[in-house]
């Protein structure tokens, strides 16, 4: 099975032929064909003439139209979509939303574009336009999403596919048949529904990109076939930041086992130990791939204990901040993180040796900071970071927006240090905060150079011209705002202040020195397009 993303003319080919079905049946419909005209009338002369005579069948009918409602079928997406966002499938969460969201703007539309009156012998009375169904479309889409899409892109196995899939037809089936046995809509306008279904998932699935789920191994290549083992993988894990533990191993043991690598060795960090121990295991396991799902302290460990071993590395961000993934383009949704990744290719990056007062020496992956940004990483409350992710710093800023400056000597490479008064200064292996805020935008993490900002403004007021200038990445060295490049850095401070690393506080000390290590890290990145 080829799994590269299908070409720009492949995805609008597949969305055209998606919305094809609603577009003929809109045309024999409003073109008044004659068999389906003959067919419409028909039908509902029929179901008339046999409801007149049994109201009993007719408030069997009602009552379950009462049950199938529209908006019951898009609060059960909604509630998986909250599901699934509790799991970290963030992508699928929001395109469900979207599907729902389209399907009932799509449906008003249609509606009031074509103002088709509904039949003349109604058992119940109803307003509205006619053409489509609004229960037959919410319906289709209800069981296309949870039937079809969702379970092909998570990869479930077929019997469970089977086990939703069928409740899911017979929801679209006993909504739009109580649709017509109440003579409420032609039988034209349930297929319309359903085919403008079509045309909404086909649209929001293309769109957002989602694939099938691997199910089948992939064929053995020469490579595979010249090893005499199959290859290893380690899965390090920290157990708080991955929802559903279970879920997951399974998940990835799946995704691993259909690319031909052995049953992986899974390893959980632990609270004195955010990885080292286990990146150690990894090693002495021989493995040949490293997969990380944490948040950057985890990530940071565990880079640091695989640099030099020339062992690729696998980032499936499941933390707060997620700085290094984001910068290595890895999707930020679970599912699709580990698919990126395991298809993907490698990629040296640099990584950051770091020392400090008080500090064993250390690496990191993305950035180090001494100052404000420190203060803010200190303070976010935990609890908070854990409803609401990486807004929670927000909060955190907004208290410590009038942090004091300090006076800092900062030395470049070989070059005379300069002294600064400055709120914050940060190190930066990569360039990109949350938000896609481009704090160092000539950070890359292969250049082998380290990217230095400093921020600087002297009152509370001077904050929104910091913003904009970071924001529209400028150039200009200004007294606000200074950025440098070199390979090593040393940071003194007059007093002690906070200090972070990747995201983590490291505790208040007055001396940071950086010292960047060109290529010392293997990672899997997702294949340019």
């Amino acid at each position: 099975m080829n799994h590269h993303p299908p070409s720009h003319l492949g995805r609008a080919v597949t969305v055209v032929l998606g919305a094809l079905p609603f577009t003929v049946v809109t045309l024999l419909v409003f073109g008044d064909w004659p068999p389906l005209r003959r067919w419409d009338e028909s039908v509902a002369a029929r179901v008339a003439s046999y409801g007149a005579s049994r109201p009993g069948w007719v408030d069997l009918w009602q009552v379950m139209g009462a049950v199938v409602l529209p908006w019951t079928m898009r609060g059960v997406l909604l509630g998986v979509a909250i599901y699934l966002w509790h799991r970290r499938a963030r992508l699928l969460t929001v395109w469900l939303i979207v599907s729902a969201g389209a399907e009932l703007g799509l449906v008003q539309a249609v509606k009031h574009i074509f103002d088709r009156e509904r039949p003349a012998a109604m058992l119940v009375e109803n307003d509205g336009w006619s053409y489509v169904s609004t229960h037959a479309t919410a319906a289709f889409v209800m069981a296309g999403a949870l039937g079809v899409v969702l379970p092909s892109v998570r990869g479930w196995r077929r019997r469970f596919r089977t086990l939703v899939l069928l409740p899911t037809i017979g929801v679209v089936l006993l909504t739009s048949a109580d649709r017509i046995f109440l003579n409420v809509h032609y039988l034209s306008d349930v297929l319309g529904g359903w085919a403008l279904g079509l045309a909404v998932l086909t649209a929001t699935s293309i769109g957002f990109g989602l694939r099938p789920g691997l199910r089948r191994r992939r064929r053995r290549t020469p490579a595979d076939l010249a090893r005499a083992t199959p290859p290893r993988a380690a899965v390090i894990v920290n157990p708080i930041k991955v929802g559903d533990g279970v879920a997951f191993r399974r998940k990835v043991s799946r995704a691993l086992a259909v690319r031909g690598f052995d049953d992986p060795l899974w390893l959980e960090t632990r609270e004195d130990d955010a990885g080292n121990a286990m990146a150690k295991r990894a090693i002495e396991n021989e493995s040949d791939l490293v997969l990380v799902a944490g948040g950057d302290g985890t990530v940071r460990v565990v880079t640091a204990a695989l640099a030099g071993t020339a062992i690729p590395v696998g980032v499936i961000p499941a933390g707060t901040g997620n700085l290094l993934a984001r910068n290595l383009h890895i999707p930020l949704d679970l599912d699709d993180a580990l698919e990126r990744i395991l298809d993907g290719r490698e990629r040296r990056i640099d990584l950051v040796k770091v020392r400090g007062d008080g500090l064993d020496t250390d690496h990191f992956a993305v950035m180090a900071g001494l100052g404000l940004d420190a203060a803010i990483i200190t303070g976010a409350p935990p609890i908070l970071k854990a409803q609401i992710g990486w807004t929670a710093y927000l909060v955190s800023a907004a208290k410590n927006i009038n942090h004091p400056s300090v006076k800092v000597r900062i030395a470049l490479d070989d070059d005379e240090p300069v002294e600064r008064r400055v709120r914050t200064v940060v190190i930066g292996n990569v360039g990109m905060l949350q938000a896609n805020i481009p704090l160092l935008p000539d950070a890359r993490p292969d250049d082998g150079l380290i990217d230095v900002v400093v921020i600087a403004p002297r009152r509370v007021t001077q904050w929104p011209l910091v913003f904009w200038r970071v924001m529209t990445r400028t150039k200009r060295t200004e007294m606000y705002l200074e950025r440098f490049t070199a390979r090593k850095v040393e940071i003194t401070a007059a007093v002690e202040v906070q200090r972070q690393l990747d995201g983590d506080g490291i505790g208040a000390g007055r001396f940071l020195c950086a010292e960047v290590e060109p290529g010392a890290l293997v990672v899997r990145v997702p294949k340019r397009r």
